[in-house]
């Protein structure tokens, strides 16, 4: 079976971001409104009054610092609190698609081979922007792509579950490169009016090439192995798609949108992430403290500690625990691979780290990689 290498990756970034004190700010200023608007409920114990959110807080729950977005406006107008993104008529590229694109092309730049020699786009994302035409079809066209294109979601371990998905296409000699696109537009679906999770989301793209080791240049990334798991709970989830009508407005309509019990989505996924990674370590033959470098899904700052002590049987270093949560915040599907684009360097040919996702289904993946020498 051809063995596969991640051999380039691209991200695109918004240029538009929100500090934790802005969103705290728009944040209180709805949830007084509110709280003044109810005051007689309140009072007759009714309803619970709405307790204001804290720059404090958010660090501390998450380690998320600031977020980029693409309409930073909409989601700080205590009047909207979500994205104001315009629909775009049919003929015109898809605000998703383009930012796939962009990350696209940052990758088939590094790559330095023409895009005849991709033979599939896979479009792995939490969310799509509609159940059909598929985007990777869009994508595939825009960037003047042969061979076949398709989307998949597997929530934020989509990534993960794309590279394997390709390796194994490449393993069986479908195609001999692949491009995967993690395009997430998170503020979207994210209920900016839950002070539990307001802060969570962020928007971004990334892209990934994966090539047949054969016809690989020297660099990049030999995959020694990938693992996948799904086990399902409705601890996260996302009610909202095609079959709602009408887009959900105000506090009354949040399960249409980002919800999730947090202590049981903790309490269930750090064993099984840490449990999974160990596992899937010895039977590659590696041992597990001697990785290099993890690139977890960017979830929360204290499941990603936790999960990097497990494995690495100790407290890791800053550089082997990659966190960019201070300035991407979650970015679902795209995480890890941000995490994996921007901190690379150090490493020696030989070496060995992970791209690590999991989150809503529950589902999770494992990549082990090694670096080639250049």
């Amino acid at each position: 079976m051809t063995k596969s290498v991640i051999a380039a990756t691209g991200l695109f970034t918004p240029e538009q971001s929100i500090s934790n004190a802005e969103l705290v700010e728009a944040y209180n200023t709805w949830a007084a409104q509110w709280n003044a608007d109810h005051a007689n409920e309140i009072q007759e114990g009714d309803v619970a009054a709405l307790t204001p959110s804290s720059v404090e807080f958010i660090e501390k729950a998450s380690g998320i610092k600031s977020r980029f977005v693409l309409d930073k406006a909409g989601v700080l107008d205590p009047r909207r609190m979500a994205p104001n993104i315009a629909e775009r008529p049919n003929e015109e590229l898809s605000v998703m698609a383009e930012m796939a694109v962009a990350a696209a092309r940052q990758a088939i730049a590094a790559w330095g081979k023409p895009v005849s020699e991709i033979g599939a786009v896979l479009c792995a994302a939490s969310n799509m922007p509609r159940p059909y035409p598929a985007l990777a079809i869009e994508v595939q066209q825009a960037l003047g792509i042969g061979g076949f294109a398709f989307d998949m979601n597997v929530a934020c371990s989509s990534a993960t579950f794309g590279i394997k998905t390709a390796a194994d296409f490449i393993g069986g000699g479908s195609v001999k490169a692949v491009l995967m696109v993690n395009p997430e537009v998170c503020s979207a679906h994210l209920n900016f009016r839950d002070r539990d999770s307001h802060f969570i989301f962020g928007d971004v793209c990334t892209a990934v090439i994966i090539e047949a080791e054969e016809q690989a240049a020297p660099g990049g990334w030999d995959i020694l192995g990938t693992r996948l798991k799904t086990d399902f709970s409705n601890n996260i989830r996302n009610n909202y798609g095609f079959l709602n009508n009408a887009a959900p407005e105000g506090i009354g309509h949040r399960d249409k949108l980002f919800i999730q019990q947090g202590r049981k989505v903790f309490k269930d996924v750090v064993p099984m992430v840490s449990e999974m990674i160990i596992d899937h370590a010895a039977e590659l033959g590696l041992d597990p403290h001697g990785l290099k470098r993890m690139w977890l899904h960017q979830a929360n700052i204290n499941m990603n500690q936790y999960i990097g002590r497990k494995v690495l049987g100790r407290e890791p270093e800053p550089e082997e625990n990659v966190i960019i949560l201070d300035d991407y915040a979650n970015t679902s599907s795209a995480g890890s691979i941000i995490a994996f684009h921007l901190k690379q360097a150090g490493f020696a040919p030989g070496e060995t780290g992970l791209i690590c996702s999991f989150g809503a289904g529950y589902s999770a993946g494992t990549v082990f990689v090694r670096k080639r020498a250049d």
